[in-house]
C-alpha cells in the first residue's frame, strides 16, 4: 500500500494544482479503492483488515478534498502552510462587503415580495461572480504561486457559497 504521509495528490498520482483533470481524479479515486477496499481483506487478519479501514477512510477524505473546488483550494493553501479560514483572517475589501450587504437586502426583499424572478436574477449574478473569484483563485495558486492573494479570494467565494445556500433556503420557503 501506499505511504501513510504522502499527500493527497501523490495518493492519487495527480500534480499539486488547482486545476485538475477531474476525470483522472475519480479513475485514481476508483483504482484505489479497488485496491484498498475493507471488502477485499474480509478474511484477512485484523490488523490488515484495520488497515484497510484507514486506508479507505483515507482515500475518501483525500478525493472528497480535491474533487471540490473550494476544498480543494483549502487543501492547497495548507500545503503551503495557510489556512485560509483561519479565524484572523476576516477582513474583506469594503466594495465586496458593500455588494453583499446590497445582496442580502436583494434577498430579503425577493422573499418578503416572493419574487422568484428576482431570486433567480440573484442566483444567476452570485454564481457568476462566485466563478469569477475561483478563477481568481486558481490563476492566484496555479500562475503566480501567490498563495496569499488566492486565501483572500477564497474566503470571498466561501462568503459567496453561503449567500448561495441561503439563496436555495429562500427558494424552499418560498415553494
Amino acid at each position: 500500500m501506499a505511504d501513510f504521509n504522502q499527500n493527497h495528490f501523490a495518493l492519487f498520482g495527480l500534480t499539486p494544482a488547482f486545476a485538475i483533470d477531474a476525470e483522472a481524479l475519480d479513475r485514481a479515486y476508483r483504482e484505489l479503492q479497488a485496491e484498498i477496499h475493507p471488502d477485499r481483506f474480509a478474511h484477512a487478519g485484523e490488523a490488515d483488515q484495520r488497515l484497510a479501514v484507514q486506508w479507505a477512510t483515507r482515500a475518501n477524505e483525500a478525493y472528497q478534498a480535491l474533487k471540490h473546488p473550494f476544498a480543494r483550494a483549502c487543501y492547497l493553501l495548507t500545503l503551503q502552510g495557510i489556512d485560509a479560514m483561519a479565524p484572523g483572517h476576516a477582513a474583506m475589501p469594503m466594495a465586496f462587503l458593500e455588494r453583499q450587504m446590497a445582496g442580502r437586502e436583494a434577498l430579503a426583499d425577493a422573499v418578503a415580495e416572493a419574487d422568484f424572478d428576482a431570486l433567480d436574477r440573484l442566483e444567476k449574478a452570485t454564481r457568476t461572480e462566485a466563478e469569477k473569484l475561483l478563477g481568481e483563485v486558481a490563476e492566484s495558486i496555479d500562475s503566480r504561486h501567490d498563495y496569499a492573494a488566492a486565501a483572500e479570494v477564497l474566503r470571498q467565494y466561501r462568503f459567496l457559497e453561503k449567500f448561495l445556500a441561503d439563496l436555495g433556503h429562500a427558494y424552499d420557503e418560498m415553494a
